[in-house]
């Protein structure tokens, strides 16, 4: 079973660089989707042969996430269930019979740190909603998505520079070490535990692809019981179309 995930930076433009020829290529079983910036009505594609499940922010060309997958779902739920939290779109969870997929794209601190108290609050509730899903239907928790934090220094290009900026302070650092002690894996890091200049996204300034100055902010976390199912995780480095690159996994279920 493959799964791929890609912050788009807007779906309708990312289809006109390229979306729909990766999308195709692939053939994955599930494609999840961050940064959407549109509402379902605004679309002028579809996507044959899969059932698509979206969360639109409430504030147009905004936030967004979708799933298009091929297999039905046996159920699906839209945010966290918690209020201040679940007017951006940011989160899909899907019931399939041997996971729980979650598709989320994190709340960015901002420049300044202006967000980050709000992001400290979304990131024990999401914790907390993660570990309710797993102890409702007792299945393991599949995490894609851009979860807006380098974790550790071999995550991004320059560390040292960027220790007090949004994605690498160490609070966010922090709480992604707390989520995956709560019983996840980094699926990426299982595989390629010392890979170095290994990013999935990379400023439009100065040049940062080409010269691959980029962060790795974008996930495949698994429940840790279900790390013998993991076949491969992929980083598609070389597919354009957004400031992001998808990120995937196979799974043998």
């Amino acid at each position: 079973m493959k799964l791929i995930s890609w912050n788009v930076n807007g779906l309708r433009a990312c289809m006109n660089k390229g979306f729909q020829d990766f999308f195709d290529s692939e053939n994955a079983d599930v494609f999840c989707i961050q940064e959407t910036k549109m509402q379902p009505n605004q679309a002028n594609f579809n996507f044959p042969y899969y059932f698509n499940f979206w969360n639109s922010a409430i504030k147009k060309g905004y936030s967004g996430t979708l799933i298009l997958t091929k297999q039905k779902p046996l159920n699906v739920s839209y945010g966290i269930g918690i209020e201040r939290h679940d007017n951006e779109g940011r989160v899909i969870a899907l019931e399939f019979e041997k996971f729980i997929l979650v598709n989320v794209y994190t709340p960015n601190s901002q420049r300044e740190l202006t967000r980050l108290d709000y992001r400290m609050e979304w990131e024990d509730d999401f914790r907390e909603f993660l570990a309710s899903l797993k102890k409702t239907y007792s299945k393991s928790v599949i995490v894609c998505g851009d979860l807006n934090v380098a974790h550790k220094e071999i995550d991004l290009k320059n560390p040292k520079q960027n220790i007090k900026n949004a994605g690498f302070t160490k609070e966010e650092r922090e709480k992604f070490s707390t989520l995956l002690d709560s019983g996840f894996i980094d699926s990426f890091r299982l595989f390629y535990p010392t890979k170095e200049e290994a990013y999935t996204w990379w400023s439009y300034m100065a040049n940062s692809r080409a010269r691959n100055i980029g962060w790795r902010i974008d996930y495949f976390l698994l429940s840790s019981e279900f790390s013998p199912h993991l076949k491969s995780a992929t980083i598609y480095s070389d597919i354009y179309g957004s400031d992001h690159c998808p990120v995937g996994i196979e799974l043998a279920l």
